[in-house]
């Protein structure tokens, strides 16, 4: 899907139209942008997290010379999808997800503040 093809399914669901679609589109993608852009997170619950994350400068290798680069740290816009949005997509991975998380043994409170306090 492009971004023509969702400014005509935003108009459509909601019976406005196009232009109007296209101004929601951009009012949405360009708050989550200035938020990110400041540093902040946007979580959209069920869906995912846009997110800034810093890069560590580090060495690369050009591979036209053959020689070692320099790459400088940089800022990167990162997104995080949700669980409600890896299950859409891969139902059975998010099934055998909870399904290990059912078979791992837990822990009682009360044994570790007891193995805390031995030591």
């Amino acid at each position: 899907m492009n971004r023509i093809e969702l400014v005509e399914k935003i108009a459509d669901t909601h019976n406005v139209s196009k232009a109007e679609g296209a101004r929601i589109l951009e009012t949405v993608t360009s708050s989550i942008v200035a938020a990110v852009k400041k540093g902040d997170p946007v979580q959209i619950v069920g869906f995912g997290t846009f997110k800034q994350v810093a890069r560590a400068a580090r060495s690369g290798f050009n591979p036209s010379l053959g020689t070692k680069i320099k790459i400088a740290a940089q800022k990167v816009p990162k997104f995080v999808p949700g669980a409600a949005f890896k299950a859409a997509v891969d139902p059975k991975a998010a099934k055998r997800k909870t399904e290990k998380a059912a078979a791992a043994p837990k822990a009682k409170p009360a044994a570790k503040k007891a193995a805390a306090k031995k030591k």
